[in-house]
This record gives C-alpha cells, structure tokens and sequence, in this order.
C-alpha cells in the first residue's frame, strides 16, 4: 500500500515540467496537424489520450516500491527480448521502425525496450561493480546489450539502435569504467565503421550522405532537411505565429508532426519559442540528474543516469536534425512529437525516477 509520508520526497517540479512539455507538445501539434485530417483534433485527442495514460503509468511506477523492479528485472529482460522477436516476424514497417498491431493500437516495442535496458543494466552493474574496472571482465555488460542492438538492427531501426548505445556508454561511464576502457571500445567500433557501412540499407545510407552534402539530392532524400531549415530560418526570433506556418500547413513539410515537430515550433514559434522549449528540457534533465545524485543506492543512481541520456540523445539528434546539424533518423522529440509509444515510454521513464526521489531515504539493499 502506498505511504502516504513519501510524498514529502516527491519531486512535483519534475512532474510539473512533465506535465508542461506535453502541453506544449498539444499547442504545437494542433498546429502541426491542420489539414492532415478532416477533423482539424484528431490527433490532438489522440495525444491527450496517450498523455492522460501516461499519467495513469506514473501513478501506477509511484506505487510500487522500486526495489521491486530491481528484483523483476530479469523478467522484464525476457519480455523485452519477446516482443522485439516478435514484432521482426509479425510486425509492420513504418518509415525504419517496426510497429507490432494490437487491434486498438499500433505499438513500438523498441520504445519500452529503451527503458526496460535501463533497468536491467542497472541491476546488472549494481550486482557486479567489481568488474567495472577490469576490461576482460565486462564481458556481461557487452553480452547484455548486444542481442537488444541485433534486434533493433534487425527491424531495421538504425537510429534507435544508436540510443542504447548512447545509454550504455553512459551508464558505464557512472559506473565507473575507465574512460580509457571505454576509448577502446569506441576506436574498435570506428575501424569497424566500413563493415557496419555495407551492413546498411540504401536509405540509411542516403542519409548519412545528404547529410554530409545537403545539395545532391534536394528534391529526394534531402528533401526533408531543405524544408526544415526552410521552416526554421523563416521563423526568425518570434516566429510567423501559430496556426501560421506555412511549411507545415501547405504540406512542404514531411512527417511536421512526429521527426520534424521541432521545425513547425521553429517557424511558428521562433526562437524565442525554441529557447522555451530547450530551457524546459534542461530543467528536466537537471531534475532527474538531481535525483540520481541524492540516490541512496547504486541501481537507482544508474537508472536515473540512463534516463537522462536517452532523453538528452533524442533531443540532440531531433532537433539537430532539423536544423541540418545530425542527419535525419527519425528519433521523436520526447513528450513533443506525435506517437502513443514515445509518450508512454517517457511518461513512465518518469515515474520510476519519482518513485527513486520518494524513496532515496530508505536504503534497499
């Protein structure tokens, strides 16, 4: 049953700014959204419903003593590794991602599989910090994050598969692997760089290209970056004003309400706007590092560390994106762009580091 005194650990302005972020998402997506649907809500409502449900999984992650998803974490594993084998045989390709349907909506299992590695690796290091510091020892951390990666290639899902890898190094790196342990392993994985080249798909490649060289396929594969940074520059510093973009609202904008959301607040918004939105997203890192610097055991420290780096990868690389500066691979804007999974992942993400802040108090193992 849930203690009532935990509440005055609580951490309401992270919840707060939570909670102010999809509301922002909601203004900027009904902005985004006019003219994709005849009903001029229909993903507005379809959002709010997802936000109204990710509300409801922080009640519920609060609820539950963390500790126990320390000790479910290995179940969590298996189920992780359950639905992204299942969503390669039987779930739908959707632009690079694969969705798995369940009659009342599509789900992405590579979303939750994002959190689910959080927490496992996190028992996983807490269990055995003593191998950190020793290189041929490591070899579990490898061997856990490896399969999820081949999985997530496997669909394919190129940019996804590179926030695991962003979150690994940097829970490692919390851990307390030397940095030098972790240069090896970065060299390793630039010498095999012409490998992993060939292992692409063509348009995985194309990006990487266009990106390098914005201009050999504007009207194709560069197509999306020339319009964002279109929609972008022509914001200026206020922006056109809701409602009246015309990247998005004619339609020159591809996916304006999911990868490139951040383009429509761009010129609509300016950057007066943008700056809002980066300043609400520094207060929630900072918040969830804050947490994880009170935190009285190592696994919540980790998780909370995981956290804030799969967030903070997916703001560099979305909104770096649509200003030209990381090549386009349809990372969401968390709690911003369109999308049940994002959302619910993120929301939930959320509540498991509340329920760390309640009960940094209480030392668990």
């Amino acid at each position: 049953m849930f203690n009532r005194r935990l509440l005055k650990n609580f951490d309401y302005p992270l919840l707060l700014i939570t909670l102010t972020l999809c509301c922002y998402g909601l203004i900027v997506l009904s902005s985004a959204t006019q003219g994709l649907s005849s009903d001029p809500l229909f993903f507005v409502r379809k959002q709010a419903i997802w936000i109204g449900m990710g509300v409801v999984a922080i009640l519920l992650a609060i609820s539950i003593d963390y500790i126990k998803f320390y000790r479910w974490s290995w179940y969590f594993y298996a189920l992780n590794l359950l639905l992204l084998g299942l969503v390669i045989f039987f779930g739908r390709d959707m632009g690079g991602a694969s969705w798995l349907d369940l009659i009342f909506f599509d789900f992405q299992p590579s979303e939750l599989a994002k959190l689910i590695v959080i927490i496992t690796l996190a028992r996983l290091l807490a269990d055995y910090r003593e191998r950190v510091n020793r290189f041929w020892s490591a070899w579990p951390f490898f061997l856990h994050i490896i399969p999820v990666i081949l999985l997530i290639m496997l669909q394919p899902d190129l940019g996804t598969a590179l926030v695991f890898v962003i979150i690994f190094f940097a829970m490692l790196y919390m851990a307390g692997i030397p940095v030098g342990h972790l240069a090896i392993v970065v060299t390793a994985g630039i010498a095999a760089f012409p490998l992993f080249w060939l292992k692409l798909m063509d348009y995985q490649k194309m990006r990487l290209l266009v990106f390098l060289n914005p201009g050999m396929d504007p009207l194709g594969y560069g197509y999306q970056l020339r319009q964002s940074m279109i929609a972008i520059g022509s914001g200026g510093i206020s922006g056109k004003g809701l409602f009246e973009g015309t990247q998005a609202r004619l339609q020159f904008l591809p996916e304006q309400h999911t990868d490139f959301i951040f383009s429509v607040l761009g010129e609509e918004l300016g950057m007066l706007g943008a700056i809002v939105l980066l300043m609400l997203y520094l207060c929630l890192i900072y918040r969830i590092l804050k947490i994880g610097a009170f935190a009285k055991d190592c696994f919540s420290a980790l998780v909370c560390t995981g956290v804030a780096s799969m967030i903070t990868f997916q703001i560099l690389v979305n909104v770096g994106m649509a200003i030209g500066i990381m090549p386009v691979t349809g990372l969401p804007l968390p709690f911003m762009s369109y999308g049940g999974s994002s959302m619910l992942t993120n929301m939930l993400a959320i509540g498991v580091i509340l329920n760390m802040g309640m009960r940094r108090q209480k030392i668990q193992f």
